[in-house]
């Protein structure tokens, strides 16, 4: 059975065909139903979400963000752990690559040349995760990447700096801590000395000191 307490924001699940259509039931127009079962027959993956009050505790979080021919919605699902086959982190940077346009890949190519270990979420990772066109002209690049100390993201955010001067879109990236917080680049890079800091349980602002205590 999948451990709900390990997983962490932006992680994959893979629900079983069998149970889509309760997952479905009373959550999307019908009209919808049969592209979301054929979703399913496909094994395409929905993402681990964050519990709200209304969820029952022995449930699954889910959410789907539906690409732009799709009406480009997010929906809020939930399923029991006995539903889900499996569970997998984003994918890395390096193998969506391939699902990037072209202008894009000369930045992702200077970002893997000094972290290869960076993962990717957001549109060019469901692009990527679907065959599905999820990029429209004003897409982020939307990275995640693993830092263990202050030191750690001093580099990262260095990098990052450095790369979003010269690239041809928005690079959204969070720095995620080795319980599994995440801070936005950004943030930690403006020097404040508290952060606003986020979890699968909901967001708090923190003293910087505190990050990677």
């Amino acid at each position: 059975m999948i451990d709900v307490a390990a997983l962490r924001r932006h992680d994959l699940a893979y629900v079983r065909s069998e149970a889509w259509p309760g997952l479905l039931q009373g959550r999307v127009e019908a009209e919808m139903e049969p592209d979301l079962l054929a979703w399913a027959t496909l094994g395409r993956p929905t993402i681990f979400r964050r519990r709200i009050c209304s969820d029952p505790t022995d449930i699954i979080p889910l959410g789907l963000p539906l690409p732009p021919g799709m009406g480009r919605k997010r929906l809020a699902l939930a399923c029991p752990p006995t539903a889900v086959i499996r569970t997998a982190p984003p994918p890395l940077l390096r193998d969506v690559l391939p699902a990037a346009p072209a202008r894009w890949r000369p930045t992702i190519g200077a970002l893997l040349e000094a972290n290869a270990s960076c993962r990717c979420f957001g549109s060019l990772a469901w692009q990527y995760l679907t065959g599905l066109s999820y990029l429209i002209d004003t897409s982020d690049l939307d990275l995640l990447v693993e830092c263990r100390s202050s030191t750690d993201a001093m580099r990262a955010t260095a990098l990052l700096n450095y790369v979003a001067e010269r690239a041809p879109m928005r690079i959204d990236a969070e720095l995620i801590t080795p319980c599994g917080t995440a801070v936005q680049w950004r943030e930690w890079l403006s020097g404040n000395p508290e952060l606003l800091v986020k979890s699968h349980t909901g967001s708090a602002l923190i003293a910087r000191e505190a990050l990677f205590a």
